[in-house]
């Protein structure tokens, strides 16, 4: 610590890190000129607070001298330095730029040191002070190895635990609220059990309770998890633990896991009482609830769920909604049609009312599908009920799915074929948006992704499913940005519609396998004549395969969770199957292998590989002549040969138009052979935070139009052969940190007539884009600012067009 002194810090309460660190970022909020770099930089020294306090308290413990912590001192004597340079905030004007980019800099070191080294300091810091098991200790020494390195890189994803967002306060669960948090405060409760039937508001109800003030004020860890009918104890615990800022790492046992969960809620609970809410527990969970059961003070676990389960914990029981309140959320959702008396509208609630029965979820439905509607549709939708109007007889007490029934039988032909569809998924999962529409696009013969994703917004606008924003920009139909989850009870709505047929009949069809069990129908080498498959396994499933006939698929979606998978070889007999998208449930990418069953298919043209092991010269060697699509999303490619030679690749794959790879972290580089792809017209690489350059044979794309390489915070530029993308239109940079300048002919693409570049402060126009007529460039607020002083020598007229989100440079009038 004694090199603080030499910065002028021996005065600083003995110079501790952390209140440097706060010092720095006091003094960086203050800077007007350097906004939003400042900014940004403040946030970024924010996130490191914790860890400095964490160093001071172990100064004699902790080398500052070496490794990732050296860097770090020296990073944040950096930020010291320049702040005391910046203090007075009078800069002159040409030193702004040699000084924002000295800024940018640090900001670009610290996000480094918090996005991967500060996740495995804290992870390892913490199991030096944690007495675990040894063999806990030995799995995590093996990969803290693999961490030092940089053999492995592990990306840390978090929320993986966090409270859900509540749009808005749910209407009649004001008093539950208040007597479920009476009893959860009481210190006599440790554990709670909401129940009620489906449909109720149990998962609405508890999210509420952790977002009430008093109850965030009493818990200072509140962890949030959903188990849903197939739970496991080793992956909730991994979320838990990840959720922390643990890297990822896999249990070989239960016990192994019990003694993770034990020592996370030890090491939690020093800052405070802890409660962990387990959503949608299933009948039969007794024996994971009590692997939960850890007698530690400040522990609490509330558990939803249909079941009582009597023997874990103090039990409350929601009831439906009394009439005022279910008639109050009635009237929220559907407005009152016109031309309607008092009598004649009261009356039709009554009717509606009784037939939803209290249900939350059915009020909701139903109310969005007569908002807007007129009298004559109330009563015709009333009329139905009384005359028996569903699949099922409707008892005087109809249940929720009775009660949905005539929500699903108002919808339109093709909406029921969507909505079905939705049951091919798991429970609880959140899908997204692309993956649906690249299912139906091929399942129904849509040519427009647009119309396949206002089926989606159809749905939702019917609260039959919900769309989720994940906040950034979409465009060019790219549909990444959103998210699809569905309520299970929406989900059971959908199986059951299927189960009316016999199980090799239906045209949808889910298939569970539970370790290595499969039903018993499955036994007998059946011919199954769905168009869409789903097949769900679990992490102890061997890929030992029963033989099964499959001639009518047309999409296959295989949901795996163990290490290891072999793809089944009756797949090779899908001669029909169009679409097929693996998304592995696990933590680490699962290992592929029987790869090759898929050569053999003459009409898949869109394949999905989610969180899996794959070799990048595996797609070309399939010689897909249909494949249209390939999707690769945290995928892990390895140490793999780029260049293969001895595949024409124009001929192995001639109709791949659109490759999206996402959140790949170990890809550096772009594979040869996709610059070989001279069909392509869409190439979207994002949030691939290791690749560093594209290849110059990027310029072979001739028929690209979309280029879109966003969140990739290493780019550093773009080739100079970019020149030659002749039918490029759209360029999307956005979030690429480290690009500094786009290929200086760039004013030679003049089908060019978008580039999205948000967050991307060091980057510079070449003069070249005076040659672009109608170019758009769109960015933030703040970019905007820096892109004026830029392009003001370039241009004669600079037109602005402003809204709510973003600002638009139209380049209008060059010189």
């Amino acid at each position: 610590m004694n090199d603080w002194v030499s910065l002028g810090l021996g005065s600083i309460g003995g110079a501790l890190v952390s209140e440097v660190l706060k010092l720095i970022i006091e003094e960086a909020k203050k800077y007007k000129s350097f906004k939003p770099l400042s900014k940004d930089l403040a946030e970024t020294m924010e996130r490191l607070l914790p860890l400095t306090k964490e160093i001071d308290s172990m100064q004699n413990e902790l080398d500052l001298g070496s490794g990732e912590l050296k860097k770090l001192m020296e990073t944040i004597k950096k930020a010291y330095v320049l702040v005391l340079k910046l203090k007075d905030d009078d800069v002159w004007f040409f030193e702004k730029s040699k000084h924002a980019r000295e800024i940018e800099d640090i900001n670009k070191d610290m996000t480094k040191f918090c996005d991967i080294t500060l996740q495995v300091l804290q992870y390892r810091n913490q199991l030096k002070l944690l007495n675990l098991g040894g063999n806990v200790v030995n799995m995590v020494y093996g990969l803290d190895k693999k961490i030092d390195g940089l053999s492995v890189p592990v990306p840390v994803f978090k929320d993986l635990c966090s409270v859900p967002k509540l749009n808005k306060a749910p209407v009649g669960f004001a008093w539950p609220l208040m007597d479920l948090k009476k009893r959860l405060l009481d210190d006599a409760v440790v554990n709670l059990v909401v129940s009620a039937p489906p449909g109720c508001g149990k998962t609405t109800l508890a999210t509420q309770l952790c977002h009430d003030a008093d109850v965030k004020g009493h818990f200072k860890h509140i962890l949030f998890n959903v188990v849903s009918s197939t739970p496991n104890f080793k992956v909730i615990v991994q979320n838990l633990l990840q959720h922390n800022g643990y890297p990822p790492h896999t249990f070989d046992n239960d016990s192994q896991a019990t003694v993770g969960l034990w020592t996370l809620l030890e090491k939690l609970r020093e800052a405070g009482p802890i409660l962990l809410v387990l959503d949608d527990v299933w009948r039969g969970a007794e024996l994971l609830l009590q692997k939960f059961r850890i007698t530690l003070p400040d522990y609490k676990i509330l558990v939803t769920s249909r079941f009582d389960f009597p023997s874990f914990g103090y039990k409350y029981h929601l009831e439906p909604l009394g009439d005022g309140d279910a008639r109050a959320l009635l009237i929220q959702w559907a407005s009152r049609p016109n031309n309607t008396s008092d009598k004649e509208y009261e009356l039709l609630l009554q009717k509606i009312l009784k037939r939803c029965n209290g249900f939350p979820i059915v009020i909701e439905v139903v109310g969005v599908s007569l908002n807007g509607q007129t009298l004559t549709t109330w009563k015709g939708q009333v009329e139905s009920w009384s005359q028996g109007e569903t699949v099922l007889d409707i008892p005087s007490q109809p249940t929720v799915l009775e009660c949905l029934q005539p929500s699903f039988n108002a919808l339109v032909p093709n909406l029921k074929e969507c909505f079905l569809d939705m049951g091919s998924f798991l429970e609880d999962q959140k899908i997204r948006a692309s993956v649906i529409i690249d299912i139906w696009m091929e399942l129904y013969g849509k040519s427009s992704s647009i119309l396949c994703m206002k089926y989606l917004e159809d749905l939702a606008s019917q609260n039959l499913l919900k769309l989720v924003p994940l906040g950034n920009e979409t465009e060019d139909g790219f549909y990444n940005e959103f998210l699809v989850t569905q309520h299970d009870i929406l989900r059971e709505l959908a199986i059951r519609q299927s189960e009316l047929e016999a199980i090799l009949e239906r045209k949808r069809l889910n298939l569970e396998i539970r370790e290595d069990t499969f039903p018993d129908w499955c036994l007998k080498g059946p011919v199954v004549n769905a168009s869409l498959l789903s097949i769900s396994t679990d992490d102890l499933f061997s890929s030992n395969w029963v033989e099964m006939d499959c001639p009518s698929v047309e999409v296959l979606v295989l949901n795996l969770s163990s290490s290891d998978y072999a793809l089944p070889s009756f797949i090779a007999g899908m001669r029909k199957l169009k679409v097929l998208t693996i998304t592995n449930h696990g933590f680490y990418p699962a290992r592929l292998s029987n790869f090759s069953c898929l050569s053999l298919l003459p009409n898949l043209k869109r394949i999905r590989l989610e969180k899996v092991s794959v070799t990048l010269l595996d797609i070309p060697q399939l010689k897909l002549r249909s494949l249209k699509k390939l999707s690769l999303v945290m995928c892990s490619f390895g140490d793999v040969f780029y260049d293969c030679e001895d595949i024409d690749v124009s001929k192995a794959l001639p109709s791949l138009q659109e490759i999206d790879i996402d959140y790949c972290y170990d890809l550096d580089e772009l594979p040869y052979w996709v610059c070989e792809v001279v069909s392509l017209k869409t190439l979207s690489i994002t949030n691939c935070n290791k690749l560093t350059v594209l290849s110059e044979a990027i310029g072979n794309l001739s028929k690209l139009e979309v280029l879109r390489v966003s969140s990739c915070i290493n780019l550093s530029e773009l080739p100079e052969t970019t020149d030659k993308l002749s039918n490029l239109r759209f360029l999307d940079i956005s979030h690429c940190l480290g690009l500094r300048k786009l290929p200086l002919k760039i004013g030679k693409l003049q089908k060019l007539k978008r580039i999205s570049m948000r967050k991307c402060w060091r980057c510079e126009l070449p003069d070249s884009v005076r040659d672009l007529e109608d170019l758009e460039v769109k960015c933030e607020e703040e970019t905007r600012s820096m892109l004026w002083e830029r392009l003001m020598p370039k241009m004669r007229n600079l037109i602005v067009h402003e809204d709510e989100t973003e600002h638009n440079l139209n380049l209008l009038q060059m010189f």
